[in-house]
């Protein structure tokens, strides 16, 4: 297939334009992962001022691989993330292995999990894939923002 100079600086400006619009949390997003996770595969995602733990949030950490056999759905790391059901109990004012509380409600700042899955604290989770996108991270702290409900 032949292109001429005009063809490919269209396809080149609309592939700038899109790329720019990619780091905006504030909009509707499209999660096109193709990681095979029991994900949303390429239903639109956006930012929730008052994101569920047992919808938004817990899919997030599905789609992301937090609750695979291989991570926290064998309690690596001794948390363990294998049902929706007991999500709350197992996060909310509870401390980590090393003595952090995995996530205090109303504080971002101080919260274990969001200092993993932000880079604040070392090792970046989840371990070994790609760092959480703008829209999951602001959905997390979102949730811990809103009091961190059970719901």
């Amino acid at each position: 297939m032949r292109f001429d100079s005009y063809a490919l600086a269209t396809i080149l400006a609309t592939a700038i334009f899109f790329a720019g619009c990619g780091g905006d949390a504030t909009v509707t997003g499209m999660d096109n992962d193709d990681d095979g996770g029991g994900g949303s595969g390429g239903t639109t995602r956006m930012v929730k001022a008052d994101p569920s733990l047992s919808g938004d949030i817990w899919e997030m950490f599905v789609r992301n691989g937090c609750t695979s056999a291989g991570c926290h759905g064998g309690g690596a790391g001794g948390l363990t993330l294998d049902e929706a059901a007991t999500l709350h109990s197992r996060l909310v004012n509870v401390s980590s292995s090393i003595g952090e509380t995995l996530v205090i409600p109303g504080d971002t700042v101080r919260s274990y999990l969001v200092k993993r899955v932000d880079g604040r604290a070392n090792p970046r989770m989840p371990l070994n894939r790609s760092p959480l996108d703008d829209i999951d991270l602001t959905n997390l702290k979102n949730w811990v923002n809103q009091g961190a409900k059970n719901n």
